[in-house]
Order: structure tokens, then C-alpha cells, then sequence
């Protein structure tokens, strides 16, 4: 039964086979490379905390559907952080987490790597 927490993870030395993909090098592409989803992180990476029109504003041709299902797995995942503010009416933002942030050379890269290539 899964408790929503994030999953933390060990890293095991592992025997691969020159050319096998390890299974958290697959799980994180899967994570990350999922339609919208690194491009929503990568738009908090350089905003700070965002609310989630703002997201969708930052985010062309990404619906509201859609953004609300990837914020959610996200959060679950331990990436993003959902912070409701005190005010009237309330003010709902979200920001990445340590792990959300430690994604951003990665990122960054991958947007380099699209520039030069695609």
C-alpha cells in the first residue's frame, strides 16, 4: 500500500552488460521524459514557486487536465511540493523540492542538447 511518501533509494552496485539499461536510469526517463513533465519542472526550476495558472501560462499547449494530473504525480513522487498560503482567499503555489532542484543539470543539459539538435 503505498503512504504517498516519496520512495528513497539506495544506489546498489550492480553487474550491467555493456549496452543494458539500468533500471533507475529507465524509471527516471520514464519519470521525467513523461509528456509535460519535465517541462513543468524545468519552468520551476528558473521561477521559484508558481501558481498553477502561472504553470499553465509558462507551459504552451498544456491543458488544465493535464497539468492537474502531472502536479499530482509529481507531488506524489516527491519532485514537487504543494504549499497552500494563509490569505483570503488562500493562495495555492507550487515549488520543487530538494529532489525537484537537484534535476536541474540534467535539464538543463537536455534543453542544450535540443537546441543544438532539434
Amino acid at each position: 500500500m503505498s503512504t504517498g511518501a516519496p520512495r528513497r533509494k539506495v544506489a546498489v552496485a550492480t553487474l550491467e552488460r555493456p549496452g543494458e539499461c539500468c533500471p533507475y536510469m529507465h524509471e527516471a526517463v520514464e519519470l521525467v521524459g513523461k509528456r509535460w513533465s519535465g517541462a513543468i519542472v524545468y519552468v520551476l526550476l528558473d521561477s521559484g514557486p508558481m501558481r498553477f495558472s502561472e504553470i499553465g501560462g509558462s507551459v504552451p499547449h498544456l491543458s488544465d487536465r493535464l497539468l492537474s494530473e502531472r502536479m499530482k504525480e509529481l507531488e506524489a513522487r516527491g519532485i514537487v511540493e504543494r504549499q497552500v498560503r494563509d490569505g483570503s482567499p488562500a493562495r495555492v503555489e507550487y515549488g520543487l523540492t530538494d529532489m525537484g532542484r537537484e534535476l536541474a543539470p540534467a535539464l538543463r543539459e537536455l534543453r542544450a542538447w535540443a537546441m543544438r539538435w532539434l
